[in-house]
């Protein structure tokens, strides 16, 4: 798992100094152009630690989460 920046041309994504492997599924984060992006290492491994919490199935489905607002308001 990796973070990285990228840039939108042409309607796509391009990440500069990062090698992708075809197909490879990305999560993109979009901000507006004049707000900056930057993570403490605290918040990137606290980032991380929630993508591989998810890789490993350990989150709960939009359904169970509308089901359990329903339910507690």
């Amino acid at each position: 798992m990796q973070v990285t920046t990228g840039t939108v041309v042409d309607g796509k994504v391009v990440v500069e100094g990062v090698s992708l492997v075809e197909g490879s599924v990305v999560a993109v984060l979009s901000r507006e152009l004049d707000e900056p992006l930057a993570l403490s290492p605290e918040d990137e491994e606290e980032l991380l630690a929630a993508i591989a919490e998810i890789e490993r199935g350990e989150f709960v489905s939009a359904e169970e989460l509308l089901a359990s607002l329903r339910r507690y308001g």
